[in-house]
């Protein structure tokens, strides 16, 4: 999803480039290609299928996902999937994903009996493994996962600064006990951690690590995590990740290493705007918001710049608009309970204002 592209217009993919370093990739090693529906505006299953003639769909495992926020019915199931493969240029899609479920898209599929369809195409020998990628609570995934017996992988969004985010940790190790490879998404949450504050980046430099090698590293080390996925903009980005793969392993990492991810993450604490620790002491909402997760989508939106990325899950995420910031009545008995005596219900309604905009 962050191939290099032509100017500032996502749909515009440098294929040549991306060509290249998608087989360069593969010459070292990789051997998981990731990539959906709508990626670069549907271009991107269209350079993947071109990277992988000449004989590299051979040496790989591919991954594309079932858009499940286009999807209405069957036929749309099979006019999508048909797309799919000939974008593609084959004819079998080794990991096939339900594209980011959520409490609401699950309910959806399974509706509209998503497992028929996809057990007809396991037959037909069009797809080989199941799976889904995910954006909601723990609750939800462990749902997910114990309803279906046929998963193969589950794809979640975790880095160190995500550890109590979405899924987390617990759905990590809930996702692994069960048996389901676990793929992860945005280890350097979406790029910033890669590019990290002054302040941070002191610490990183102090200890003469990369925070890059670093984050990836801490992913790595945990043998709950099967596959780490980086969206790589540029072949200076694919040589470095090379690297940081080839020095990867389980329990690697030393305690000194261990200490200064942890270090790191309380720096990233400290600066947050509204000094939240995510307690759950504040809860449960008289009026049923979530406090907390409005909380952290605006300390991301701030800490790490990911205003857009806030706005869009405070507005079109998982949710429910019952949840959020906009139906704070201000009666303060949650700061009665806030152990940082953060001032709550003055903070609800700057968040709604400015998560709220389009």
């Amino acid at each position: 999803m962050r191939l290099p592209v032509a100017g500032d217009d996502e749909a515009e993919v440098d294929e040549a480039e991306a060509i290249n370093m998608i087989r360069y990739a593969i010459d070292h090693g990789v051997n998981y290609i990731d990539t959906a529906y709508g990626y670069h505006d549907g271009n991107s299953e269209i350079v993947v299928g071109k990277a992988l003639e000449g004989g590299y769909r051979d040496r790989v495992k591919l991954a594309t996902k079932m858009p499940s926020w286009l999807v209405n019915s069957q036929a749309d199931m099979d006019r999508i999937f048909r797309e799919q493969l000939c974008k593609l240029q084959t004819q079998r899609i080794d990991f096939y994903l339900i594209h980011g479920l959520n409490r609401q898209r699950w309910v959806r599929m399974r509706e509209l009996n998503v497992f028929g369809w996809l057990e007809k195409a396991i037959a037909d020998g069009k797809i080989t493994h199941l799976g889904f990628s995910f954006h909601d609570e723990y609750e939800v995934l462990k749902d997910i996962v114990d309803t279906y017996d046929n998963w193969t992988l589950c794809q979640i969004q975790y880095n160190y600064e995500n550890e109590d985010v979405q899924a987390g940790t617990e759905g990590l190790k809930y996702a692994a006990g069960k048996g389901l490879a676990v793929v992860i998404m945005e280890p350097l949450l979406g790029g910033s951690l890669a590019n990290p504050p002054d302040d941070i980046r002191t610490i990183w430099d102090s200890a003469k690590k990369t925070p890059v090698d670093m984050a990836f590293q801490w992913l790595w080390n945990k043998p709950e995590v099967s596959v780490v996925l980086s969206g790589m903009s540029t072949m200076s980005q694919v040589r470095q990740n090379i690297r940081s793969a080839c020095a990867s392993g389980v329990d690697r990492l030393t305690k000194d290493d261990l200490d200064l991810i942890a270090k790191v993450q309380h720096a990233y604490k400290q600066i947050n705007p509204i000094p939240c620790t995510k307690c759950g002491y504040c809860m449960p909402c008289p009026n049923g918001i979530n406090i907390p997760r409005n909380l952290e989508l605006y300390n991301q939106a701030f800490t790490h710049n990911k205003l857009l990325s806030s706005r869009f899950l405070y507005t079109q995420g998982s949710m429910p608009e019952s949840q959020r910031a906009g139906a704070c009545e201000a009666c303060k008995k949650c700061e009665e309970k806030c152990p940082q005596h953060i001032g709550i219900s003055e903070w609800m309604p700057r968040i709604h204002e400015e998560l709220s905009r389009n």
